[in-house]
């Protein structure tokens, strides 16, 4: 991203193109490991018998080489396409409803789990609303610019400005969903949530 920031005459002119194309490829990669992540943790609750037994470093390392290889894989097809724009955010547009199913599969089996900690409960479905927010406030605005560029009434300069300001926030989210996925503050911080929403409703219920 520092070639976005020089002057043209600094750098040559195939390196800010290589800087963008790469910036994409890896933008599509985080899509692919938040869908990894939200599969993961519903398979935690829903399946836990199952997920413990097939839970390997071998499988781990398949699906990151997998993931990384998927937008080579989709910008291939891309070259050949008629409406390369339309095509993209139709195939971004579908980890969508993954993330809604797996966050109400998940918390429909909540109440049927009893191999799994309530600290363990708490994090992953604040993981599981946390991939879901970040795709939806970040990633969901350029999806939807990209299937809207055939509209002539667009202020396309403005709306690239604004999806590309939301896009550039996916590291320090990034920062954040690590945050929930490790174990010690942010236990105390659901915790504590929990325990002031319980009190509430306490306190509103009649004696």
């Amino acid at each position: 991203m520092i070639t976005w920031v020089l002057p043209v005459d600094w750098i040559l002119p195939w390196t800010r193109m290589i800087s963008h194309y790469t910036y994409i490829y890896c933008l599509v990669a985080s899509i692919g490991f938040m869908v990894c992540i939200a599969l993961e943790r519903y398979l935690v609750i829903a399946c836990p018998l199952w997920y413990r037994f097939r839970q390997t470093i071998k499988i781990s390392v398949l699906v990151c080489v997998v993931v990384w290889a998927f937008p080579a894989v989709i910008f291939c097809r891309l070259i050949a396409a008629r409406n390369p724009a339309t095509i993209s955010g139709i195939l971004l547009l579908l980890p969508l409803p993954l993330f809604i199913f797996f966050l109400g599969g998940t918390l429909k089996a909540l109440s049927a789990s009893i191999s799994v900690h309530s600290d363990e409960k708490r994090r992953i479905v604040g993981m599981l609303v946390l991939v879901l927010l970040i795709y939806t406030l970040l990633f969901l605005p350029t999806i939807i610019l990209s299937l809207a560029r055939g509209n002539s009434g667009i202020d396309r300069y403005k709306l690239n400005n604004l999806s590309l300001t939301f896009v550039q926030f996916s590291p320090l989210a990034d920062l954040f969903l690590y945050i929930f996925m490790r174990k010690g503050t942010i236990d105390k911080l659901l915790a504590s949530v929990c325990c002031c929403r319980m009190d509430s409703d306490d306190i509103s219920s009649p004696v």
